[in-house]
């Protein structure tokens, strides 16, 4: 019998706020553990919660993003459980009336375009984190409050490759918002992983497994292969599949049981007695959207028409907001032609300059307008090639203003032909070697002239000029 897979994921996304979800303690990395709490986010008794408005701000703004419904009316509730890391033994979370529902993320197949429906998109605290160590174990609780967004997708993905391209799009997404860093090794993201099998055809879902706390695009992708095989296994030997709570280990790259499964009512929900509900009037949703930029997708598809760029190219720019942003004000009033070679430019020795400098592009002393200035000098002839590459690396580390210093140091390209013949009549002169070399047939030996030539203009000549000359020279020989 042929079985499909049925997955679904819940991924927990942190927050962008300054501080934490109802209480004012702030939210900073590489802090010694349990400096940032107070008595609410530490659960002492009678302390009261508040809700923070930018966290409801970004969680709406998400829900937008993605084309969700928003819920006008939204209320927290109590999720009760005992467990170190939540020290008041309840999360304030969203149960029965979430801040989003449904919306959805479109994906690309083999088979063409997919979307992925969310169920819905509640706001809740995070956890406090447990470090295990040799002989002991110690809760910090600097990270519990956190302002932490579910987005639980419905069981839509059929393969691990779809829920990376599904989780992928949707970091994109939320990182363009600026509601997330998203940064899966700080944990600001992660998954739980729901798999089931069913045979093919069958619509009746099939025995829910879930995989915990997974916070590697890599690890969710092994996981769920690993998964899908172990449960055509047991399908395969007639060995009952349980709904249970599983982990994944990393080392022997396989899913080990850990719990039951826990269904809603384990947790004895009840709405959250000293939070008010949270009203959204339509003035302050439609302010929000406001805020929303351009989609990724559609940006990519307005950055090819604009700017005749190739759609792989566009692809790599936009996914990051900040390297868009900064080629589209680099390539602000350029035509196409001149657009598409900084783009080049951009590619492939900028990116190589952030590469090796470890910064990001808002960290580097060049300006947009220093480096559409620079693309245009070379490709107006002002400056060559050469010397454009020689530039761009002191600029991207010291700024600057690239006409300035081209006319400052008498950089600009020699095209006038008498000039350039001079220097190609000196050159021959000089190396009667592969003058003989050239008329003994050995036509490479005609670069050599043209890199002699460059020398000579100390880089500044016109290549383009020069090749011909050196040619037309050394035929007349």
């Amino acid at each position: 019998m042929n079985f499909e897979n049925t997955i679904g994921l819940e991924t927990h996304v942190q927050l962008k706020t300054r501080t934490k979800m109802f209480c004012g303690c702030l939210l900073k990395t590489g802090c010694e553990p349990n400096t940032n709490v107070c008595p609410v986010c530490l659960g002492y008794p009678g302390a009261l919660p508040m809700i923070n408005k930018e966290a409801v701000k970004l969680t709406v703004m998400s829900g937008l993003m993605l084309g969700c419904e928003i819920n006008r009316h939204a209320t927290f509730d109590r999720k009760n459980y005992f467990y170190p890391d939540m020290a008041k033994d309840y999360q304030i979370s969203e149960n029965g009336n979430p801040l989003c529902i449904g919306g959805g993320v479109t994906i690309e197949t083999p088979n063409g375009p997919k979307t992925i429906r969310i169920n819905h998109i509640h706001l809740e605290e995070d956890a406090a984190k447990i470090n295990h160590y040799a002989t002991t174990s110690g809760v910090d609780f600097n990270r519990g409050g956190t302002p932490l967004m579910e987005i639980v997708s419905e069981p839509d993905m059929a393969s691990a490759d779809e829920a990376i391209a599904y989780l992928t799009a949707l970091k994109e997404m939320l990182v363009y918002a600026g509601v997330s860093d998203c940064n899966l090794e700080e944990g600001n993201m992660r998954s739980d992983v729901n798999i089931s099998i069913r045979p093919v055809g069958e619509t009746k879902l099939g025995t829910k497994v879930e995989i915990k706390n997974m916070n590697s695009f890599r690890g969710i992708h092994a996981a769920l292969e690993y998964e899908a095989r172990r449960q055509r296994e047991c399908m395969a030997h007639s060995i009952p599949i349980v709904q249970e709570t599983r982990r994944w280990d990393g080392e022997a790259l396989e899913t080990a049981s850990m719990r039951s499964k826990e269904n809603a009512h384990d947790y004895r929900y009840f709405p959250e007695p000293d939070l008010v509900p949270v009203a959204l009037s339509e003035e302050q949703i439609e302010a929000w959207r406001a805020l929303l930029p351009e989609q990724p997708k559609a940006r990519r598809a307005r950055m090819i028409e604009e700017y005749g760029i190739a759609e792989y190219d566009a692809d790599v720019l936009s996914q990051h907001k900040a390297n868009a942003d900064y080629f589209e004000a680099a390539a602000k009033g350029l035509d196409k032609k001149i657009a598409k070679q900084l783009c080049n430019l951009f590619m492939s020795d900028v990116m190589a300059l952030l590469n090796e400098s470890g910064k990001a592009i808002g960290e580097c002393a060049m300006r947009p307008e220093a480096l559409r200035s620079l693309v245009t000098l070379a490709a107006k002839g002002t400056i060559n090639g050469p010397t454009l590459k020689e530039l761009l690396p002191e600029i991207f580390e010291k700024g600057g203003d690239p006409e300035a210093i081209v006319k400052e140091r008498g950089l600009g390209a020699v095209s006038d032909a008498s000039a350039l013949e001079a220097f190609v009549d000196q050159a021959i002169a000089a190396n009667p070697g592969p003058v003989a070399d050239f008329k003994a047939g050995k036509k490479a030996a005609a670069g050599f002239f043209v890199g002699q030539v460059m020398k000579l203009s100390k880089g500044k000549a016109d290549p383009k000029i020069v090749g011909p000359l050196v040619a037309k020279k050394l035929a007349a020989l």
